[in-house]
């Protein structure tokens, strides 16, 4: 999948508090369906769909203990679409720089301009 494709399939997945809410628990350790399930007020089939979303986008994998199968973060999408965000956010830092220096210089032009001129001395 190339790398648009995968921002797309990211940030919908983060779209949805539950899903985000999910991934902060994964944050912490791994944990089953039924674990992932417990905080919220829903089904576990309901969960089970939040985390194929999840699955699909890349951002958690599942293992196999047994019968369990335990979540895991995966952090590659998160880091790729925090990159992305971050160039925005170098640009817009840039850029507010830049309206910065020149707010400074106006306002210097303007105290300049505003200044009371000095009279001279009569003779």
């Amino acid at each position: 999948m190339d790398f648009s494709g995968q921002l797309d399939l990211t940030f919908a997945a983060l779209a949805d508090p539950t899903r985000r809410a999910i991934l902060a628990r994964l944050a912490s350790g791994e944990a089953s369906v039924t674990e992932l399930a417990r905080p919220f007020a829903m089904t576990q089939p309901a969960i089970s769909k939040h985390l194929k979303v999840l699955e699909e986008a890349g951002l958690i994998s599942s293992g196999r203990e047994a019968q369990r199968r335990p979540r895991r973060l995966t952090a590659e999408p998160l880091a790729n679409a925090s990159a992305w965000i971050d160039d925005f956010r170098r640009f817009w830092d840039e850029s507010f720089q830049r309206l910065d220096g020149l707010l400074e210089e106006m306002k210097a032009q303007e105290k300049r301009q505003t200044r009371p001129k000095k009279k001279g001395r009569s003779r």
